[in-house]
């Protein structure tokens, strides 16, 4: 008796012991993040706008910017749920963004800006949250509370991106678009190449990849849902899925805006998003042509001869180009669909090639963007992975070798964009293979991390034996038995 009663405390104290660590890093984890939104909050409010906080706890009645993505949010967020309480929570947010219009009807407010639905979607993850915290316990409510961070993060890293690229504009005021247009000239101009392809589709080409780019983040979900799908039956998370990769990307790309501001060359050579709106249906359009270094794009490429310097711009547009986060986004939803059914990777790869025509169609990046987003992804992706099956040789090798060739791709748009124009056979080439090389070495090595098949059985082995025929004595034994 008293063994057992020592064992089962030895148990209670190891899995105490295993699981103290794990708190403490996701109580530091929650503290960082805290301390992050805090500081974005009072950076916005120095340059008189609202930050990602203050954004976020209007939508709890204000009409939100997105009504789509708060019910995407709250779908990652069932998936810890049943299927029963992923109706009932439906419901409840349907129910609630009804109640919502029928006060504003009879209040005669105008929605101006927003969506009219959303708040209810809103309202059920913080319910959820709270009962998260009064009724449930132990693993149960870890799971509920991880649900409801996920939906949550999701909405936050919205707000922040919002918040950042708008820092960006303002603190960034001199752009080095000159600089990467003319080593494009080595890539041969492709974002003036597809953006007279997209004008020759006219109104119906353009809205089709405008709805496709803008909805980039609900494809991530549905990938998403689809990897998440076992949770509220294995009632834990899969190690690695497409969210993080999301967020991940999100949190480490607007760093590297701060370090090469670029707007892009419908922007820098063009009339900005005016130039659309004559086939636009749902982009918004401000012309920028006074800020532009002329009109060419996207009929007359840059000089390839002319001197880069860094121009000035405005303090509204993003300076959100250099990596090319869309690229990178679209190639982490074809990564990891490679894996799914035959649906869902043909979507992937859908979603990937569209995305890349967009980018470039419309003038927001330049093919070194695009690049130079594609190796980003690879490295994030390797040091995500490497982090989950834990460090090792290959591992190591495959994020630090990615990081370089990033650093170098940066340090070659700045220092050599006259020798990339002069030689584009020879640089051109050598662009696309630093990144070819990248995505060798990351299905190389992501394969070796691959679980081993089993090897097939003997042949020998399953061949069932036939039976041997008894002898002659032991039939004799067995009649005098």
């Amino acid at each position: 008796m008293a063994s057992r009663v020592f064992s089962r405390i030895k148990g209670r104290n190891t899995f105490s012991a295993w699981r103290q660590p794990r708190a403490i890093l996701w109580a530091a984890a929650s503290a960082v993040t805290l301390g992050f939104l805090v500081a974005l909050e009072m950076t916005a409010r120095h340059y008189g706008v609202s930050g990602p906080i203050t954004n976020q706890v209007r939508e709890v009645m204000l009409p939100p910017k997105s009504g789509g993505l708060l019910y995407a949010s709250m779908a990652l967020m069932m998936v810890v749920l049943t299927w029963r309480q992923r109706f009932v929570a439906l419901a409840a947010a349907i129910g609630i963004d009804v109640a919502f219009s029928v006060v504003r009807w009879a209040a005669d407010i105008k929605i101006t800006e927003g969506h009219p639905f959303g708040n209810g979607a809103l309202w059920v993850m913080l319910g959820c949250a709270v009962l998260a915290l009064t009724r449930r316990t132990g693993r149960e409510r870890a799971l509920l509370l991880k649900g409801v961070g996920l939906g949550l993060l999701l909405m936050t890293g919205r707000k922040t991106g919002d918040t950042w690229l708008l820092i960006t504009a303002k603190t960034r005021p001199d752009v080095l678009d000159p600089y990467v247009a003319i080593a494009d000239h080595a890539l041969g101009d492709p974002s003036w190449l597809v953006g007279r392809v997209v004008e020759a589709t006219g109104a119906i080409g353009f809205n089709f990849l405008d709805f496709v780019y803008g909805q980039l983040p609900v494809a991530g979900v549905l990938v998403a849902l689809y990897q998440l799908r076992n949770v509220a039956v294995e009632r834990r998370f899969p190690r690695h899925h497409v969210v993080r990769s999301f967020l991940m990307i999100g949190l480490l790309g607007p760093a590297i805006y701060m370090v090469y501001p670029v707007v892009g060359p419908i922007f820098a050579y063009g009339t900005g998003t005016e130039h659309w709106a004559a086939v636009s249906v749902w982009a918004d359009a401000w012309p920028t042509r006074q800020w532009a270094v002329a009109e060419l794009w996207p009929t007359t490429p840059p000089p390839p001869l002319s001197v880069p310097h860094p121009i000035p711009f405005d303090e509204l547009t993003p300076r959100n180009c250099m990596p090319s986060l869309h690229t990178a986004w679209a190639t982490a939803i074809f990564l990891h669909t490679r894996k799914g059914p035959r649906a869902l990777r043909y979507a992937g790869t859908f979603w990937l090639v569209a995305t890349l025509c967009a980018t470039l169609g419309f003038g927001y990046h330049y093919g070194a963007d695009l690049i130079a987003g594609v190796v980003f992804v690879l490295t994030v992706e390797a040091a995500l992975r490497s982090y989950d099956r834990g460090w090792d040789r290959s591992g190591l090798q495959l994020v630090a070798y990615g990081a370089t060739v990033f650093v170098a791709l940066l340090a070659s748009y700045r220092y050599l964009p006259m020798e990339m124009a002069r030689h584009p056979w020879l640089y051109g080439p050598l662009l696309l293979l630093a990144m070819a090389s990248v995505i060798y070495g990351y299905v190389r090595t992501t394969a070796g991390w691959e679980p081993k098949a089993a090897p097939a059985p003997d042949a020998e082995l399953t061949v069932p034996r036939q039976a041997t025929p008894p002898s002659v004595p032991d039939v004799v034994d067995a009649g005098r038995g």
